[in-house]
């Protein structure tokens, strides 16, 4: 029975093997038919990102483009719905149209846009629009954006064209009123007249007064006509910049009282508020030679016109005034003053006094202001010590006694000049006597003419500052 059962049991154990070989196939069958879907299909996603890594960018771009275009057209054909604003806040939605002359703000608390109607006005929510001879009706409250680019292009080119149409009556005007420069050389030239510049003429000029061979007449002319070119200041320094100005200074030299005067005169005009041609003017010696025709005899045209450049080059030139006082300037004008017939020359003279005195003061006064210790200029004028020297050349007596003249220009310009020396010549006005017996007999007669002045209506009249001035000497010499 063992044995039996031994026998049993093996040959069942034998046959189990067989009975599970079909159900082992079917799995490797299984299992291989899923490998090749899996092959199968990783083949054709291969396949398909190498379609698609070969493809033309060309043709991809091209194809993105119009699909822009089309996208693009799609919108610019898209109606817009036309907003309504009212005279209250209004949110406004994505693609409405604002008419014009609304106000817009964006709303920072709800981010959101909103509309209304600027200031109350009424604001008609119309464009004008021309297309094909009629006006863009927007009635049906809706319009396209490629309206509103043909709107806005055909403005803008009315607009230029407008523009343009005035340019030319403009210039169409100007040209009637004007001749071009190459029509006037042309009839210039047939009349043998030649085009010159300023500096041309002053050469030419200069050159005429210095030839030997001209007249005393072509040399007055051309002095004569110097003097109108230097009253420019570029000019006079382009005279100074090809010798002529110490060519006419030499000339205050001639024997010829004439030439003296007519170059007196052309210097006058240069030195006026001229600072670069007023220093040449010292260097070359122009100050020595006015001193020498004033202090000795010459006719009195020439004395005018010296006296007249002596004061273009002394005013607002501190140097120059501290080599006037060196060079024993202020006797010279004493003795000027003191000659019988010189009344005019007198006045002239003590204007000059007086925009000296001035000068300086002016100067103290803006240093003052501007707060500068020690400018330049103030230095320079600190040097110049005018009072004194008049003090001491005998000026207090000279300008009162010129009270006497009978002019009120002159006597305006005398009590101005007194004015100025009343700190320095106090003592000598106080002791003189006859100065105060004229200044009472002014003030009668200019308290006379200025109740004139009142009677037609002048409040400030000329002869009241007249009278204003005398009662000032009057009180400062109490």
């Amino acid at each position: 029975m063992p044995l039996g059962c031994r026998a049993g049991s093996r040959r069942s154990l034998t046959m189990a093997p067989q009975g599970l070989l079909p159900s082992r196939m079917a799995l490797r069958g299984m299992l291989l038919g899923l490998l090749m879907v899996s092959c199968f299909t990783f083949c054709r996603s291969h396949q398909n990102s190498k379609e698609f890594a070969l493809t033309n960018p060309e043709k991809s771009t091209t194809k993105e483009t119009e699909r822009k275009t089309k996208a693009k057209e799609e919108l610019d054909t898209e109606v817009l719905e036309v907003f309504h604003p009212t005279h209250e806040w209004q949110a406004l939605q994505p693609g409405q149209a604002v008419p014009a002359g609304s106000h817009v703000r964006l709303n920072l608390q709800t981010g959101a846009r909103e509309v209304k109607l600027q200031y109350g006005d009424k604001i008609q929510n119309n464009l004008k629009e021309s297309k094909k001879g009629k006006r863009l009706d927007i009635n049906t409250n809706a319009y396209t954006s490629q309206d509103l680019k043909s709107a806005l292009a055909k403005l803008k080119k009315g607009a230029e064209m407008e523009s343009s149409e005035e340019d030319k009556a403009r210039q169409a005007e100007v040209k009637q009123l004007f001749r071009p420069i190459e029509e006037l050389k042309k009839d210039f030239a047939e009349l043998n007249v030649v085009i010159e510049t300023d500096m041309q003429i002053m050469v030419r000029l200069i050159n005429k007064f210095n030839s030997s061979s001209s007249s005393l007449e072509e040399k007055i002319a051309a002095l004569f006509d110097l003097e109108y070119h230097v009253h420019q200041m570029d000019n006079a320094q382009d005279l100074l910049s090809f010798g002529g100005l110490q060519v006419v200074i030499n000339a205050l030299n001639s024997t010829e009282p004439l030439v003296k005067e007519y170059a007196a005169f052309v210097l006058g005009a240069a030195f006026s508020s001229n600072p670069k041609v007023q220093v040449e003017a010292i260097e070359g010696g122009a100050l020595q030679k006015l001193l020498v025709i004033l202090a000795t005899k010459q006719p009195l045209a020439t004395k005018k016109k010296v006296l007249f450049a002596l004061c273009s080059l002394l005013r607002h030139f501190p140097y120059a005034q501290q080599q006037f006082l060196k060079l024993g300037g202020l006797q010279v004008l004493r003795s000027l003053v003191q000659e019988k017939g010189t009344e005019v020359l007198a006045v002239r003279v003590v204007t000059l006094l007086y925009d000296l005195i001035t000068e300086k003061m002016f100067a103290e006064e803006e240093a003052e202001l501007t707060r500068e210790t020690s400018p330049e200029k103030l230095q320079q004028y600190r040097q110049v010590h005018l009072l004194p020297g008049l003090r001491e050349q005998g000026w207090c007596a000279i300008t009162a006694s010129l009270l006497a003249l009978p002019e009120h220009d002159a006597r305006e310009k005398v009590l101005q000049t007194l004015g100025t020396l009343l700190a320095t010549c106090q003592d000598h006005y106080r002791q003189d006597a006859q100065l105060s017996r004229t200044l009472a007999s002014l003030q009668a007669e200019y308290q006379a003419l200025a109740a004139l002045e009142l009677q037609d209506g002048e409040e400030e009249g000329y002869f009241q500052e007249l009278l204003g001035s005398i009662n000032s000497l009057l009180q400062g010499l109490r």
